[in-house]
């Protein structure tokens, strides 16, 4: 992690702080530059950021509520294990189950399509590919949006909650930087997205499908074990999730 300078320390608010120390905690735990399992010690953290302990307080809560760190009793903070294989299974299994369906959703109600959104997404991080440099953080925010953006146009807020809540783009992205450039990314969004503006669900609902499956192909990388590729026939299809809708 980066040592601020004291000279360095920013004039903010405690809340302006918090946001600032989270931000930074949360980059350098997605990048690897904090280990898995590393306590957190309090006292060092603020002294490096040249903070008071408060916003490094509230940001290790906020942390916490990320999954990103975990607190226990007489230990303290320490940040949490990356996702094992059950697990990263699991979690694609999971988006398997909702997102084509929020993707088919999203396409077949013209008057709430997000395609202007998602467009401006798309636009804005090609822009920030073109300027090179190290994009892993800019690809975790730009995924995130993107399938947020279409989660909250399915409509379903308990759905959309339920995603939030497993935090699964700032976990997967811990592994390892599986698109290093985010063209692919890019590429199979764009599919989604050019689905989505045309209003042609059966085509959305197949494009999210086909990139979740490559995402965790590309993902499951990270180990040296060989994972089969998630099965559709294992998961219910995304037809039968529009019941919830």
């Amino acid at each position: 992690m980066p040592r601020r300078e004291a000279s360095d320390a920013p004039k903010a608010t405690p809340k302006v702080a918090a946001g600032e120390v989270y931000s930074t905690l949360r980059d350098s735990i997605v990048a690897s530059e904090i280990a898995p399992g590393t306590r957190m010690n309090i006292d060092a953290i603020a002294r490096d950021l040249g903070v008071s302990q408060t916003p490094v307080r509230e940001a290790l809560q906020r942390l916490e509520g990320d999954n990103l760190v975990v607190y226990s009793p007489g230990r303290g903070y320490s940040t949490t294990p990356l996702l094992g294989l059950p697990e990263l299974r699991s979690l694609f299994e999971f988006r398997l189950l909702v997102e084509p369906w929020a993707a088919r959703s999203a396409a077949v109600d013209r008057l709430a399509n997000p395609n202007a959104v998602l467009d401006r997404e798309l636009e804005s991080f090609e822009r920030r590919v073109d300027e090179g440099g190290d994009l892993r953080q800019d690809l975790v925010a730009h995924d995130t949006r993107f399938h947020d953006t279409i989660l909250r146009a399915a409509g379903n807020r308990v759905v959309q909650q339920a995603f939030v809540q497993t935090h699964c783009h700032l976990h997967i992205f811990r592994l390892y930087p599986a698109d290093v450039d985010g063209t692919v990314t890019v590429a199979e969004h764009r599919r989604v997205w050019d689905a989505i503006r045309n209003c042609e669900p059966a085509a959305a609902e197949q494009a999210m499908a086909d990139h979740i499956r490559n995402s965790f192909t590309r993902f499951a990388q990270a180990f040296d074990d060989t994972l089969p590729a998630l099965d559709p026939a294992s998961t219910t299809p995304a037809s039968a999730m529009r019941i919830i809708r």
